[in-house]
């Protein structure tokens, strides 16, 4: 137990730190250094680490470096969406082996498993593997996966991968474990691990894009709910003025909602990012749309924010880059006269596809875990 216990703590760091020395590895895991290089001796035997070449620099021998060996394992992560699937195929070390893009069905009675069969064998093959190569997926999806049946819901854009067990039936097609994990979910892993999130304990994520969604973080752990609708506050209803009904509020925040408002203020774009864009980039002539804007916005956030409360909302997406420090600047303000906590408004900052490097993030620990029996952060889901 104690050689596993020494095992896993190489592994670890070797995983966290990079290629190391067997004297820097003897020095962060506490051994002496005949146990440290009958360990090495021990995990090169078992193909888990080689050779990494050596460190130079003054006179003297070189010390030779010593690297968990990627190709142990491998994973994908994938970035669902309407438009295409985005593959990432990565060693167990993290290294990006390569990137591939798909066209994917949507449409009800689609052969989607077959198509995302044939994609992800086409994904591994621009990496020199092969489908049996790959040892877990996680695909971000614009959904929820309700966790009792395994259906995609609240997903109307991908009509059909819903109303199967899709983790079980592309699991079964692929032959390997297959994870669906809600995309802004992954966002707001990413957060914690890399960006803005890092220290935050509490934060919701608010996704405006095409569309909008939303996570929750409650001490560092997603709140997904009974059914997996934890977050999806595109459902939330917003009230109309005068005792109106009112509306749904992603449909008052998604991409032709925004390029509406807009036009109603004199600026035209094909969608909301671009609206949203040319309206600060003119300075005080936007200044009336986008304070319309944000006030759609916090009329949705403020319901988050009173019943949990959280350090801080962090905007993210399209339409948020596209407004950067003057959006969140007036979110907050129209926020702070809805709600008495005086929360702060941010901007995500994740660059790239945050929702597949938050899926990859999620692969590697499930694989982790289940290789060398290492425990995940707490902020990464496994299952």
């Amino acid at each position: 137990m104690l050689r596993e216990i020494n095992d896993r703590a190489a592994i670890d760091t070797l995983l966290r730190e990079g290629p190391l020395t067997r004297s820097d590895l003897e020095y962060v895991i506490g051994l002496s250094k005949p146990a440290t290089a009958q360990l090495l001796t021990r995990l090169e035997q078992d193909g888990i680490v080689v050779k990494d070449g050596v460190r130079g620099g003054g006179r003297g021998p070189r010390a030779q470096l010593w690297s968990v060996n990627g190709a142990v394992a491998h994973v994908a992560a994938v970035d669902l969406t309407p438009h295409a699937a985005e593959f990432a195929i990565a060693d167990v070390t993290g290294k990006v082996l390569t990137e591939h893009s798909a066209p994917l069905p949507v449409e009800a009675g689609a052969d989607v498993a077959g198509a995302f069969r044939e994609a992800t064998i086409a994904a591994a093959a621009s990496a020199n593997l092969e489908l049996d190569d790959l040892k877990h997926v996680v695909i971000g999806a614009q959904g929820a996966l309700n966790p009792a049946t395994g259906h995609l819901e609240s997903a109307p854009h991908l009509p059909g991968w819903s109303g199967f067990d899709l983790p079980g039936r592309l699991s079964e097609v692929l032959g390997v474990g297959v994870t669906i994990e809600n995309d802004v979910n992954l966002v707001a892993l990413e957060e914690m691990i890399s960006g803005e999130a890092a220290e935050l304990r509490d934060f919701v994520l608010v996704w405006l894009s095409e569309g909008v969604g939303g996570a929750v973080v409650v001490g560092r752990r997603l709140l997904r709910g009974a059914t997996g609708g934890g977050g999806e506050i595109d459902w939330l209803r917003i009230p109309g003025a005068d005792g109106a009904e009112g509306g749904r509020f992603g449909d008052l925040v998604d991409s032709p909602a925004i390029v509406a408002l807009a036009a109603e203020h004199g600026f035209t774009g094909d969608t909301g990012w671009a609206v949203v864009g040319d309206a600060v980039r003119s300075g005080q002539e936007g200044q009336e749309f986008l304070i319309a804007f944000a006030r759609r916005v916090a009329m949705g956030v403020a319901n988050v924010v009173s019943v949990v409360d959280p350090e801080t909302v962090l905007l993210c997406g399209e339409v948020s880059r596209a407004g950067g420090g003057v959006l969140t600047g007036l979110v907050a303000e129209e926020l702070h006269r809805l709600v008495i906590p005086r929360t702060r408004v941010g901007l995500a900052s994740v660059p790239g596809n945050a929702v597949r490097a938050g899926a990859l993030h999620s692969a590697l620990a499930k694989v982790r875990e289940q290789l060398f029996g290492l425990a995940p952060a707490a902020a990464v889901p496994i299952s």
